[in-house]
C-alpha cells in the first residue's frame, strides 16, 4: 500500500482550474486555490496555502496544460509539489458519467475515452474535465488518477423516477432519462445530517436542497437517493442564478416556430439568461434580498419564484419519503440566506417543519440545526464540502485497488 496520505482533488471547468490538496490523515486543507481565464487576456491564480497566507498572480494561462502547470509550481512552492511521496491520488470531478459510471472509477484509456463519449449530453462540461484528466495524466503518468461523477450518486434513481415518458426506444437510443447533478454533495450533506441528528444513514430519510447559482433538491431514504430535481441535464428542476428550471418544453416550440430563435439561442436563453437573472437582472441572492428589502418589486417576484418553486419540490420528495427525519440547506445560497430557508419553511407546520427565527438568523461555518427541538422535522444547515468527498472517494478506491 501506498504510504502517501494526500490526494489532489481538481475541477477543470471551460476556462478555470480548481484545486484542493487535502491530507485524509485528517481531512486538513493543506493548499487551495483558482486558475482562472484560462485561454483568455487577464489570467489571475489565487493561492492559499494552509497559514492563509494568500498568493495572487496575474499571468496568462494559453491553456489548461499552462493553468496546471503554474498550479503544480505553487504547490512545490509550498514544499507540496506534484512529485511528491506523500500524494497518493489526483481525483478528478466529472459532472457526467452516464449509466455506466456509478462509483469513483480509476481513470485508463478505455475509461476516459467513454467520459468523452457522454459529451453529447454533457457539452458545457465534460469537454473541460476531460482536459483537466490528460493534463494531470501528462504531468504525473505514475500517478492513480480517480473520475468522480456529478451523476454517480443519483444512479440508484428507481426506474420510474428516471424515465420520461416519451418513446422508450427513442430514449434508449440517445441515451435520454434523468441522470441528476451535484451528486458528491447531495451524498456528502445526506451523510453529515445523519451524523448531526446522531444516526447512522441508513436510518433516516433526508430531503437536501443544494441552493448556489446552480441548484438540485434530492430525497435521501436510508442513505439512498431516490428523487432529485435535476434530469438528463442540469437544467431542470429549481429556479436557479441564470438556469430556468422547470418549463413546458412546448415553450421551446413556441419560441421557435413563432418567436422564431434558433435552437442554440433558445439554449442559451434558458441556460444562461433565465432563473433569477432573468426575472430580475441580478442573479446573486445577496444583491435580489437586499433590493426586495427596498421594495423592489421584480426583485420581490424573482425570491417570491425561487421559494416557491423550492416548496413544490420540498412537498413532493416529502410525499415521495412518506417520511422525512431532516430538510437540509446546503451551498451558498442554503448556507448563507436564512430569509430563503425561512420563507421555504414558513406555514409546513403541519408536516413538522418548524424553523427557529433566532437560531437561523445565526451565521456559522458549522453544521447545525435551525428548528426547534419540538420540531417532527429537523431543519438543518450543513455546509457542503465536495472536494472532501472527491478526495475521500478517491483515496478510498485507490487503497482498496492496492490491497
Amino acid at each position: 500500500m501506498s504510504a502517501g496520505t494526500r490526494v489532489l482533488v481538481l475541477n477543470a471547468g471551460s476556462s478555470s482550474v480548481k484545486y484542493q490538496l487535502i491530507d485524509m490523515l485528517d481531512g486538513a486543507r493543506l493548499a487551495a486555490g483558482l486558475a482562472e481565464r484560462v485561454g483568455e487576456p487577464g489570467g489571475r491564480l489565487v493561492h492559499t496555502p494552509r497559514d492563509g497566507a494568500r498568493r495572487e498572480a496575474l499571468r496568462p494561462f494559453e491553456d489548461h496544460a499552462a493553468a496546471l502547470e503554474a498550479v503544480a509550481a505553487e504547490l512545490a512552492a509550498d514544499g507540496l509539489g506534484l512529485d511528491s511521496p506523500e500524494l497518493a491520488a489526483i481525483g478528478h470531478r466529472v459532472v457526467h458519467g452516464g449509466r455506466r459510471f456509478t462509483a469513483p472509477t480509476l481513470i485508463t484509456d478505455e475509461v476516459l475515452a467513454e467520459v468523452r463519449r457522454l459529451v453529447p449530453v454533457a457539452p458545457l462540461h465534460n469537454p473541460a474535465n476531460i482536459t483537466g484528466i490528460e493534463v494531470a495524466r501528462r504531468l504525473r503518468p505514475d500517478l492513480p488518477q480517480v473520475a468522480v461523477f456529478d451523476t454517480a450518486f443519483h444512479a440508484t434513481l428507481p426506474e420510474y423516477a428516471a424515465r420520461y415518458a416519451i418513446d422508450r426506444a427513442v430514449a434508449d437510443e440517445h441515451r435520454v432519462r434523468r441522470y441528476g447533478f451535484h451528486g458528491t454533495s447531495h451524498q456528502y450533506v445526506s451523510r453529515a445530517a445523519a451524523a448531526l441528528l446522531g444516526k447512522e444513514p441508513a436510518e433516516v430519510n433526508v430531503i437536501v436542497l443544494h441552493l448556489g447559482n446552480g441548484a438540485s433538491a434530492s430525497a435521501v431514504a436510508g442513505g439512498v437517493c431516490v428523487e432529485t430535481s435535476m434530469g438528463l441535464t442540469p437544467l431542470e428542476g429549481l429556479v436557479m442564478g441564470t438556469r430556468s428550471g422547470d418549463v413546458d418544453p412546448g415553450v421551446v416550440f413556441h419560441l421557435h416556430r413563432v418567436g422564431g430563435l434558433t435552437i442554440d439561442e433558445i439554449d442559451a436563453l434558458l441556460n444562461r439568461r433565465s432563473g433569477l437573472l432573468g426575472l430580475c437582472g441580478d442573479n446573486d441572492m445577496r444583491e435580489i434580498l437586499r433590493r426586495r428589502g427596498e421594495g423592489d418589486a421584480d426583485a420581490a417576484l424573482a425570491f417570491d419564484a425561487y421559494v416557491h418553486r423550492l416548496r413544490k419540490y420540498l412537498g413532493a420528495y416529502y410525499a415521495v419519503l412518506g417520511r422525512v427525519d431532516a430538510v437540509v440547506f446546503t451551498a451558498g445560497v442554503g448556507e448563507n440566506a436564512a430569509p430563503v430557508r425561512e420563507a421555504v419553511c414558513a406555514g409546513l407546520e403541519g408536516l413538522g417543519i418548524v424553523v427557529d427565527t433566532e437560531l437561523n438568523a445565526v451565521r456559522s461555518g458549522d453544521p447545525r440545526i435551525v428548528s426547534p427541538a419540538y420540531a417532527r422535522v429537523a431543519v438543518a444547515v450543513v455546509p457542503t464540502d465536495e472536494e472532501l468527498e472527491i478526495a475521500r472517494q478517491a483515496f478510498a478506491l485507490v487503497h482498496t485497488a492496492e490491497d
